[in-house]
């Protein structure tokens, strides 16, 4: 079964998801989150936050201009 156009993958679910995790830790603690953080999301999970972010700055070749420049505006220096 082939996906809408407008659906967005599983990739693109997952980046925002972590974004959202990223701009509430940067809100409530500023600056890049350690290895081992972890937010309460609005929506009641838990996002592993400072993982996500830790394999962001890893795979950063391989992300759009886009989700570089939302990274960058949330305080990512290396992208």
């Amino acid at each position: 079964m082939k996906r809408a156009a407008k659906d967005p993958s599983k990739a693109q679910t997952a980046f925002q998801r972590g974004l959202a995790a990223l701009a509430q830790w940067v809100e409530q603690e500023s600056g890049q989150p350690p290895r081992k953080a972890v937010v309460t999301l609005p929506d009641g999970t838990e996002a592993k936050v400072g993982v996500w972010y830790a394999n962001q700055k890893q795979r950063r070749d391989k992300l759009t201009k886009e989700q570089l420049t939302v990274l960058r505006e949330l305080g990512a220096e290396w992208a």
